[in-house]
Order: C-alpha cells, then sequence, then structure tokens
C-alpha cells in the first residue's frame, strides 16, 4: 500500500486530469458551435452555386449513364467520384481535365494491364487487384495526373477484365465531364 503521501499526489494528478478533460469537452463545444455557424453563413451566402453546381453534376451524370450499360457497373462508382470532385472541388488540381482526363487514362490501362496477369486463387487475385490501384497511384503521381478516383477504374478494370465498352465508356465520361467542367468554370465555386 502506498503512503498518505502517495495518496494525495495521485489525487491531484486525478483531479488535473478531470479539469483538463472538462476544458476539452468544453473547447470542442465552442468549437463546433462556431464549425455549426459558419456552415450556416456559407450556406446562406453561397446557396445558389451549391444548388447550380449539384444540377451540374446530376445532369451530367444522367449524360454519362446514358452512355453505360450495366456490363460497364464496375467503373460507375468512379465515375461518381469524379463528378463530385468536378463539382463540388472545381479549383482542385484533380478537377482539371488534365488530372481527370489523363488519371483515367492510366487507370484504365493499369486496370487492363493487370487483369491480364493470371489469377485463379483468392490470394493471387487480391493481389493483382492491389497491384492495378498500386501501379495507377505511382504512374499518376510520376506522370502529374492524380485523380484519385481512376484509382477506383483500375480496380474496376482489373476486377472485371478488358472491355473495349468500358474503356469507351470511362474516357467518354472523362471527356464530358471534363467538357463542361471547362465551359462552366466561370460559374463554379470550390463548395469544401
Amino acid at each position: 500500500m502506498g503512503s498518505k503521501e502517495d495518496l494525495k499526489i495521485q489525487n491531484r494528478t486525478n483531479a488535473a486530469i478531470v479539469e483538463e478533460l472538462a476544458l476539452r469537452d468544453e473547447r470542442h463545444a465552442v468549437q463546433s458551435s462556431a464549425t455549426k455557424a459558419k456552415m450556416v453563413e456559407e450556406l446562406r451566402l453561397f446557396w445558389k452555386n451549391y444548388i447550380l453546381q449539384s444540377l451540374f453534376a446530376a445532369v451530367t451524370l444522367f449524360l454519362v449513364l446514358l452512355l453505360l450499360s450495366l456490363e460497364q457497373a464496375v467503373i460507375i462508382a468512379s465515375i461518381g467520384a469524379t463528378a463530385f470532385i468536378v463539382f463540388a472541388m472545381p479549383q482542385n488540381i484533380t478537377a482539371q481535365p488534365r488530372n481527370v482526363l489523363g488519371g483515367h487514362l492510366v487507370g484504365t490501362l493499369c486496370g487492363c494491364l493487370c487483369a491480364l496477369i493470371p489469377h485463379h486463387s483468392f490470394l493471387s487475385c487480391n493481389l493483382v487487384y492491389s497491384l492495378a490501384v498500386g501501379l495507377s497511384i505511382f504512374i499518376m503521381v510520376v506522370t502529374d495526373t492524380e485523380h484519385p478516383p481512376a484509382s477506383g477504374t483500375a480496380l474496376g478494370l482489373a476486377i472485371s477484365g478488358f472491355s473495349f465498352s468500358v474503356v469507351t465508356a470511362v474516357l467518354t465520361s472523362g471527356i464530358l465531364l471534363s467538357l463542361v467542367h471547362y465551359f462552366c468554370k466561370p460559374y463554379l465555386k470550390d463548395l469544401t
């Protein structure tokens, strides 16, 4: 058993910890209310941009989906993520046409090439799919065409294998999203 002095030190330490936790909770509550106030203010000021850019994304993605079939379902998620970047973060480098088109081209090539690697077991499938994503990241970074959803394209094509219609759909989608971004850029604002 500890002495009375050790017990006093322990009680003071526990009290200091409780006090620090209370202060941290108070700071967090103040930050949360400030964040909420900032969000409300931004919505009040830029509500037209929020609606316009969401509509641009919805209409463009509708046109893209008209070009796709269920065969291309494996890449639809990456195209949706691209639409988010292009219309919610239009000033971001990853939303620029070079990155959208270049990134999806790299993802398409990496996915198609990795699909050619024989992979019949569970372990080899996971290895090939992981390689497609890692390789696409490496090549995008080296070529300065970083576009995160393009790694999803690489993964989707590594899983599904090469299909001319899927490759055409990916590239057509990237071109369409880039064209809308280019012509609407004066009206687009970063929403994040």
